[in-house]
């Protein structure tokens, strides 16, 4: 089966191939954020965790954020997409509409004036990030398929089943991912 040819870019998707393993990427999307010559980072956008942002970050108390396994790198740290850079500066542009980062003391503060709902922000705990060179080995590896996506799948929606639903919008061939167990030596 021949994955898709689109070339990853920021703005959009990898989906994980269902043999893939690994704990972070198991059945994953992840919304790339960059991708160049330097390397490429992103966000799994369809695992959120058990717990809200409230819990895990006191001045964010009363704000019911919900919190998302963004990757393997820096899970000690919380990294956040957002729809509002009209009230967030210093955001990079992932696609339109949508930008990675900004002023954290400007989130604070419209959190407390109660300017931001977690409808225009999203929280991750990690990211996902690849060397030069990694994330296009493997696409030869054929691990992701690379596919597009818009505004209202990566921040409007429930993710949860992100990827079944994604996988079957691709096509027939990718339908039969969808079915494939989690854990192969179990079958």
């Amino acid at each position: 089966m021949e994955p898709l040819k689109i070339k990853p870019l920021a703005g959009r998707i990898l989906i994980s191939v269902p043999f893939l393993q690994d704990f972070y990427f198991r059945k994953s999307v992840v919304l790339i954020a960059d991708h160049n010559e330097d390397g490429s980072f992103g966000l799994i956008i369809n695992k959120p965790v058990d717990v809200r942002l409230s819990d895990i970050a006191a001045e964010f108390a009363g704000f019911d954020a919900p919190v998302y396994l963004g990757g393997p790198v820096k899970t000690d740290s919380l990294f956040f997409i957002h729809t509002r850079p009209d009230l967030i500066e210093d955001g990079a542009k992932i696609m339109e509409g949508l930008y990675w980062g900004g002023n954290i003391d400007t989130v604070r503060e419209l959190v407390k004036s109660g300017r931001l709902s977690p409808h225009d922000v999203r929280f991750f705990v990690g990211y996902a990030g690849w060397m030069a060179n990694q994330l296009d080995r493997e696409l030869e590896e054929k691990s992701w398929v690379v596919s597009l996506t818009d505004l209202k799948q990566v921040i409007g929606e429930d993710t949860r089943d992100m990827w079944s639903q994604t996988l079957q919008k691709l096509g027939r061939e990718y339908k039969l991912w969808v079915n494939y167990p989690s854990d192969p030596m179990m079958n």
